[in-house]
Parts: C-alpha cells; sequence; structure tokens
C-alpha cells in the first residue's frame, strides 16, 4: 500500500524510505548462499563441482561479449566450478525521476526480471540445471541494492542457489 501526502506534509520533507542493504551485508548474504551451496555439494557423494551459469549484461548493442566470456571461465575454474550456459543481455536504460537524496538517475538499467537473458538464467536454476550464477560484478545484476538483494535472497532462498561476483561488492583494502 503506498502512502500518499496531504498539502500539509509537503513541508515535512521526503517519504522515508525503506533502509537499503550496505555493501557489507549484501557480500555476507551473497557468501552464505554460497557457504550453504558448497556444504550441499560436499554432502553428496557424486562427487560433481558446482555447477554455475554465466550471465553477462553488456553495455550495448554489438558489444562481442567474448572477453567477459574468459573471465568468468578462468574464475570459475579457479574457483572449481563447472561453467555451463551463457547467458547476456543489453543494457536498457531506464528512464528515472532524479530525487534528491536518492541514487536514482544514476546509471539505471532495467531490472533483471525484465531481461530476457535472465529470466532464461533463473529458470534453469529454478529447475535444478545450475547451483549458481558467475558474472562479472554485481552491476550486472542490478546497480540498484534492493533489486540486488532482491536477486541474492530469490535465488538463495527459493532454489537454493548462489551469486559468485568474480569482484567482490567490495574490495579487500591494500596490505
Amino acid at each position: 500500500m503506498r502512502r500518499t501526502r496531504s498539502p500539509d506534509d509537503v513541508l515535512a520533507g521526503p517519504l522515508p524510505s525503506k533502509p537499503q542493504p550496505s555493501g557489507d551485508r549484501l557480500l555476507h548474504l551473497r557468501e552464505q548462499f554460497r557457504r550453504e551451496a558448497v556444504e550441499r555439494r560436499n554432502g553428496q557423494s557424486d562427487g560433481r563441482w558446482l555447477r554455475v551459469l554465466a550471465y553477462r549484461l553488456l553495455p550495448a548493442r554489438g558489444v562481442d561479449p567474448s572477453d567477459g566470456w574468459n573471465t568468468l571461465q578462468a574464475e570459475a575454474e579457479r574457483r572449481g566450478y563447472e561453467m555451463g550456459a551463457r547467458f547476456h543481455d543489453v543494457a536498457v536504460p531506464v528512464t528515472t525521476t532524479y530525487v534528491p537524496g536518492s541514487r536514482a538517475g544514476h546509471g539505471v538499467h532495467s531490472p533483471p526480471w525484465d531481461r530476457p537473458g535472465w529470466r532464461e538464467v533463473e529458470r534453469l536454476v529454478r529447475g535444478g540445471f545450475a547451483d549458481g550464477v558467475i558474472v562479472i560484478d554485481r552491476h550486472e545484476i542490478s546497480s540498484d541494492d534492493g533489486e540486488y538483494h532482491t536477486v541474492i535472497k530469490k535465488l538463495g532462498e527459493r532454489y537454493q542457489a548462489f551469486v559468485h561476483l568474480v569482484i567482490p561488492e567490495r574490495q579487500a583494502a591494500p596490505t
């Protein structure tokens, strides 16, 4: 249910927004679902590696995704994942209204569930054909913390699957 404002609240400031998960919380949640997938796999005696689907969000039509595929394949091998099918979509900017104090209007693309490639990834994960999805960075799923959080939770809670990022949500501090 959406709250509307009366003329009396106009001067009261912006409507309170739902708090967004922080980068650390998103990282920990994503890692939790990956650990659970590893534990499930270790509990099975078939010796199979974790199976992942590769996903790319290309910045424009005509961009060749092959460099990204090589990066994803190398990371999958390094982590001991078996990489399956590869999917990609082309980023489609969404027209937004800039709201002062928000991130709206800064590189916002269509949500993953509106992209045909991502929907196919989710369909295969839901069908049990993969244990997770591997992407270069979280922005290939969504730059919006709420959308990204929704994707991680849906894959993890509904399908016992995980998201693996080549570039984590936050980089470790240099030593």
